[in-house]
C-alpha cells in the first residue's frame, strides 16, 4: 500500500508495520490533522531493556512525522500483570515499588522524546490515575457488557497458557479488559486516536478499539510492530548473559556499544532502519557493505544506537575503549570493572561481572579455555587472582567479554 501522510510512510520505510487496522483511514487521518499515539509500558522492573526500544522507537517516529506521543505507564496494570507470553504469574509488586520503577524508567524516555505543554510534546501519563478509581460494579455493568467470555478464550494471551496447562488466574485474565479501557479513557481525556505496540498486543488493541466505538461511538486505530528477533532466532534483549538493560545504572554505555557492535551481519540493515535516525540512503550504502567491512557497519550501528540513549560523547568513549581493548590488545577506560579487595576467585569474579551465570557455568568456561587473565589461558577453576601490586587485571572471556579486576 502506498502512504499519503508522512507518519505512515516512515513506519513502513523503516520496517515498524506489521499490522494495522483500517490504514487507509487512519493514513487520511494523519495526514490531515496530529494525532496522538499511545504505547503501555508496565513497570514491573526499574528499567525497560532493549526488547522495548523498538516501541520507544515508535513513539519517537511519532514525533519526528509531527505527531503528539503518549507514554502510558501501568502503575495501575502493572498491579495485574500482563499474562502475555508469560508461562506463570508474575510477582505482584507494592504500589511504592511500581512508584519507584517508573520514576526510573521515565529517564530513558527523556533520551528520545521532547517532553512539554506543546501540540506534539510528548506527555507521560499513569493508568493507575483512572484504574485504581474504578468500582469494582461499576466496571462490571459498564465495561462488562462488551466482552465475552467466549472471545476471550480464543486470545493468544489466555489460549496459550492454558494450552500449557499453566494456571492462569483471574486476576490476569481482567488484563485486557484494563487494557481496552486504557485506550477508551485515553481517547476520552487526551483525544487519543492510536495505539502501537508489539505483535503480541494486537488482540489487546482490538478490544479497546471496539470498546471506543461501543462506548463512545469513536473510531480508534491500531498499529503493531513485527516481532523483532536476531538472526539466529532469538527474541530481541535476551542474550546469553541477561537482559540489556536501558538505564545506565544497570548497564553502561560501553556494554550497551558492545550488544550493538556485536549484531550478526544479517541483522545489520534492519537494525539500522529500526534503532538509528541515519537516512535510508545512508543505510543502504551500509547494507551494501560486505566482508570484513560489515564490521564498520556495525560499529556505526553501535555509535549511533548508543549515543540516542546515552549520548555522543559517550558513545565515541566506547568506542575508543573497544579499539584500545581489540585492536590494541590493551584495556580502555571504559570497560566494566569489578573492585577487588587483595583477591578473588576466579569463579567468582565470573558471576560477579555477569560473564557467567552459575558458578558451575564459570566452570565450564575455564575447562572450554575461554577465561583469560591479561591474555593467559586459566585452566584452574581454583585459581585466586591476586591484586598485588595496585595495578588492574583485565579478565577475558572469549574474544568480546572483557572487564578490568582493580584494588
Amino acid at each position: 500500500m502506498t502512504y499519503s501522510s508522512s507518519l505512515l510512510r516512515l513506519l513502513d520505510e523503516r520496517g515498524y508495520i506489521h499490522q494495522a487496522t483500517d490504514a487507509a483511514a487512519l493514513d487520511a487521518l494523519a495526514a490531515k490533522q496530529i494525532v496522538p499515539g499511545y504505547i503501555g509500558f508496565d513497570a514491573t522492573a526499574p528499567s525497560l531493556h532493549v526488547g522495548s526500544l523498538v516501541q520507544i522507537m515508535m513513539l519517537r517516529r511519532l514525533q519526528q512525522a509531527g505527531h503528539k506521543p503518549i507514554v502510558l505507564m501501568g502503575g495501575g496494570t502493572t498491579k495485574v500483570g500482563d499474562p502475555s507470553g508469560k508461562d506463570e504469574s508474575r510477582k505482584l509488586l507494592t504500589e511504592a515499588d511500581i512508584a519507584a520503577n517508573i520514576a526510573s524508567i521515565r529517564r530513558v524516555f527523556e533520551h528520545f522524546l521532547t517532553f512539554g505543554d506543546g501540540p506534539t510534546d510528548a506527555v507521560m501519563v499513569d493508568n493507575d490515575e483512572w484504574l485504581s478509581a474504578l468500582g469494582y460494579l461499576d466496571l462490571l455493568r459498564t465495561v462488562g457488557p462488551h466482552f465475552t467470555v467466549n472471545r476471550m478464550m480464543t486470545f493468544d494471551s489466555v489460549k496459550l497458557r492454558l494450552d500449557r496447562e499453566q494456571p492462569l488466574t483471574f486476576l490476569e485474565f481482567n488484563y485486557m479488559i484494563l487494557q481496552a479501557y486504557d485506550f477508551r479513557e485515553l481517547s476520552r481525556l487526551m483525544g487519543c486516536r492510536l495505539q502501537l505496540g508489539g505483535s503480541d498486543q494486537w488482540g489487546n488493541i482490538v478490544n479497546g478499539i471496539e470498546l471506543g466505538r461501543r462506548m463512545d461511538g469513536v473510531e480508534l486505530y491500531g498499529v503493531t510492530t513485527p516481532l523483532i528477533t536476531t538472526a539466529d532466532g532469538a527474541k530481541m534483549g535476551k542474550t546469553a548473559s541477561g537482559a540489556v538493560w536501558l538505564n545506565a545504572d544497570q548497564l553502561g554505555a560501553y556494554d550497551y556499544w558492545q550488544f550493538w557492535r556485536n549484531t550478526d551481519d544479517a541483522d545489520v540493515a534492519k537494525f539500522l532502519k529500526l534503532f538509528t535516525d541515519l537516512p535510508l540512503d545512508r543505510i543502504a550504502e551500509l547494507s551494501a557493505l560486505e566482508g570484513a567491512a560489515v564490521n564498520d557497519a556495525k560499529v556505526v550501528l553501535a555509535n549511533e544506537a548508543t549515543a540516542l540513549l546515552h549520548g555522543a560523547e559517550a558513545a565515541a568513549s566506547a568506542e575508543g575503549t573497544a579499539r584500545a581493548t581489540f585492536a590494541g590488545g590493551g584495556a580502555g577506560e571504559d570497560l566494566p570493572t569489578l573492585k577487588v579487595a587483595g583477591g578473588i576467585g576466579i569463579v567468582a569474579a565470573l558471576t560477579a561481572l555477569g560473564f557467567a551465570a552459575s558458578n558451575g557455568e564459570a566452570r565450564r568456561k575455564i575447562a572450554e579455555g575461554a577465561v583469560r587473565l591479561d591474555g593467559m589461558v586459566v585452566n584452574d577453576p581454583a585459581a585466586l587472582v591476586l591484586l598485588t601490586n595496585d595495578a588492574p587485571v583485565k579478565l577475558s572471556l572469549g574474544k568480546k567479554r572483557h572487564a578490568l579486576l582493580t584494588p
